[in-house]
């Protein structure tokens, strides 16, 4: 699979200097939680499931959690349950060789397939789940974990390793931050140090880390307008950046941070209207404008996963089919990004200084602006470079059309 892999070679080619690389579910994890991109949930409960899955693959979405927590209520989760091996066998009989999808053996999954995430309530979920999926499993790239704590997250890590000494399979964790503990402000220390402890002895199975924000707003009975990004409640702000400062640092020690859900769009898959009116947000952008025409209640979105990245945040939790060409078009390196941190990264700089941008608007310093730089490029890897002359709203119309 690849972003933006669902759109023609040759509109591709016209975008990207550098297009996005191919990945696999057996990418690199430093990789995988990269490319995680726009992740779409979906309730366990849908009756086609599996179809709905394929759909969205063809519309560019490669990361998807089917859930069996909030979405759903108390009272389904056993139907649930039951639909996903259903429907995890209907896709396994779709994937693969023939051979494969005719004798249930590990045939590769194909690669239109996202990766798929199961969020779960309670730790016994992951082993009974792995056992009743069957072969059918080979087409899991692991587990959400629900309301993380040190305390919390240690069965659901050890019985996701239990699942993977079962399966043979690499199965990753992506715990999801929310938990009143880690949102009041006289146990958050604490309790953003036991999360760092757990989750840095199970390193090698946390792919990402999600960060809940309803329920961050629910706890004090707040709910953001689709005029307000979740950095304007300043008390679900002070959480991430908490979150960041402790679990999301540059020097080895941090994970992969995504950014929160957008709760807000349009009935229907319909973006746009017939009669579009230039954006207020987009006013003034280095970008290219000439098309810059996007709907009011757009604008919400926009600037949030801007700031999510703005902040430490990469990718986004998805409710709606409609966020996931916005995440991924506001995702894709910039030509000037890329080329400052080219520049950073030369062998020849490696003993520091100050450069000016090839596009002689900015400073660069080399080892303060590393590991800026560093990132940027595993982001281009995976989301591909622009050309020169191609903007947000090209790669957004791009990425709709395909």
């Amino acid at each position: 699979m690849r972003h933006f892999g669902h759109i023609p070679s040759a509109v591709r080619t016209g975008l990207f200097h550098r297009e996005p690389a191919e990945f696999t579910a057996d990418s690199p994890a430093r990789t995988l939680a990269v490319a995680l991109g726009a992740t779409l949930y979906s309730p366990a409960t849908r009756p086609r499931l599996a179809d709905a899955v394929r759909k969205q693959a063809g519309r560019g979405v490669v990361s998807m959690v089917l859930c069996l927590e909030d979405s759903i209520s108390d009272a389904d989760v056993e139907e649930g349950e039951d639909n996903l091996v259903r429907h995890f066998a209907d896709l396994a009989a779709g994937t693969g060789t023939d051979a494969g999808a005719a004798t249930g053996t590990d045939a590769d999954p194909a690669p239109d397939l996202p990766l798929l995430f199961i969020r779960v309530r309670e730790a016994h979920q992951i082993t009974d789940l792995v056992d009743r999926l069957g072969a059918s499993v080979r087409l899991l790239s692991g587990f959400v974990l629900p309301k993380f704590t040190e305390a919390r997250g240690r069965a659901f890590l050890e019985a996701l390793t239990e699942a993977e000494r079962t399966t043979g399979r690499r199965l990753f964790a992506m715990p999801v931050l929310e938990s009143p503990e880690l949102l009041h402000l006289e146990t958050r220390a604490e309790t953003l140090a036991g999360i760092a402890a757990i989750t840095d002895k199970y390193r090698d199975r946390v792919l990402a880390l999600r960060l809940g924000v309803t329920d961050f707003c629910s706890a004090y009975g707040l709910r953001r307008s689709p005029d307000m990004t979740a950095y304007d409640i300043k008390i679900v702000a002070s959480v991430i950046a908490d979150v960041v400062n402790v679990l999301g640092r540059s020097d080895g020690t941090g994970f992969t941070v995504t950014g929160p859900v957008w709760e807000y769009f349009r009935p229907g898959e319909r973006m746009f209207k017939p009669q579009l009116r230039r954006s207020p947000f987009l006013e003034g952008r280095a970008e290219d404008l000439r098309t810059a025409l996007i709907e009011h209640d757009l604008d919400g979105l926009l600037r949030e996963i801007e700031l999510d990245r703005a902040n430490g945040l990469l990718g986004k939790t998805c409710i709606h089919p409609t966020h996931v060409v916005p995440v991924h078009a506001l995702s894709v390196v910039s030509h000037e990004e890329w080329s400052d941190a080219q520049d950073i990264l030369r062998p020849e700089q490696d003993g520091g200084g100050v450069l000016r941008s090839a596009y002689t608007n900015k400073m660069n310093e080399v080892k303060p602006h590393r590991a800026w730089a560093e990132r940027t490029l595993l982001r281009a890897e995976v989301f591909g470079v622009a050309k020169e002359d191609v903007g947000f709203v090209d790669l957004l119309t791009a990425g709709l059309a395909g």
